[in-house]
């Protein structure tokens, strides 16, 4: 014989899982990730090498995902004013911080930091590329032995440019100055374009500067290179030798480029973001982009990125302190 009393304990549990199915079937589902557009933070100004290799694996990276990626220059302050922006973003994978060499000079040099970097985590190490000694086309250095000669025959008579004391430009040329034990002088430029013009013209004697700056003036006779920074000579300029087999063995110099993320992106978003742009660096349209400027792909874990800035920072420190260099 049915009893309602019985029942009703089972009416109620039955009642209480309708309710709960009901609960979560209604409730919005958790959105995938990405759900919307991704930035890049490039903190130097728009048109140079770092930001026209950022929206290059920007834009594979956005296909490799099917997202959108936006790239954001940032810049000023040797580019710790963009770097300092993504240091204080949301770890939530939305924001990336494509930096350069002076992201390892830059702690070196101001007094104060507008960020720490253990609020960045690296990424991958994204590419390599060397710089070119070049003098002006018709120089009397034919070799950079002969500019090595002439430096030690005259002390402080022999000068060299940059774009700044803050530029890999400069501390390349610090570095060979300190192995090699010369006395030269320093003549900053506001940025790497004047000072080419001028060793262009004779004004200045040589300086170290970008493949992808200087190679098409040698290539077309308006300068001479003497040397190259990387251990390997370069595609690009196969006939130039490199520093470490002319004169200072282990003499090596790189301006890097390499993503970041804000410290306590969650793993799976992180390693999703990796997936994504090592993919990308080996794209082989992708790859003759870096390639034309001179810039090697590497694509690297994010643990072996860190132990390259730990070398790099260690290095740079070095070089700065023995110099006394100073931000102009």
């Amino acid at each position: 014989m049915f009893s309602l009393s019985r029942a009703r304990p089972a009416l109620a549990r039955a009642a209480l899982v309708a309710a709960t199915l009901a609960f979560f079937n209604s409730a919005p589902a958790r959105a995938e990730y990405p759900d919307h557009p991704i930035t890049i933070v490039v903190p130097y100004a728009p048109g140079g090498a770092a930001d026209a290799l950022a929206r290059v694996v920007a834009q594979k990276m956005g296909a490799n995902m099917n997202a959108s990626f936006i790239v954001e220059n940032r810049s000023g302050a040797s580019g710790t004013i963009g770097a300092g922006y993504v240091a204080k973003a949301a770890a939530d994978g939305y924001t990336m911080l494509y930096d350069a060499t002076p992201y390892s000079i830059n702690p070196h040099l101001f007094g104060k930091m507008p960020y720490s970097n253990t609020a960045l985590e690296p990424l991958a190490l994204v590419s390599l590329a060397p710089n070119i000694l070049i003098v002006k086309a018709d120089s009397p250095y034919k070799d950079v032995n002969g500019l090595i000669a002439q430096a030690k025959a005259h002390p402080g008579k022999i000068n060299f440019a940059s774009g700044g004391s803050g530029t890999v430009q400069r501390l390349a040329s610090e570095l060979f100055r300190q192995k090699l034990q010369l006395d030269m002088m320093h003549v900053p430029y506001k940025s790497g374009g004047p000072a080419i013009t001028d060793v262009m013209g004779g004004q200045v004697d040589f300086m170290f500067s970008t493949v992808a700056a200087s190679s098409p003036l040698v290539a077309s006779g308006r300068l001479r290179a003497l040397a190259i920074s990387s251990p390997k000579r370069a595609p690009l300029l196969p006939n130039v030798p490199t520093v470490a087999e002319t004169v200072i063995p282990g003499y090596e110099v790189y301006e890097w480029n390499g993503m970041f993320l804000p410290a306590g992106v969650p793993p799976a978003i992180a390693k999703k973001l990796h997936e994504a742009l090592v993919s990308a660096l080996k794209d082989p349209e992708v790859r003759k982009r870096f390639d034309d400027v001179g810039a090697q792909p590497i694509g690297s874990t994010p643990a072996e990125f860190a132990d390259y800035l730990k070398k790099e920072d260690a290095k740079w420190a070095e070089v700065i302190k023995k110099g006394d260099i100073h931000l102009d």
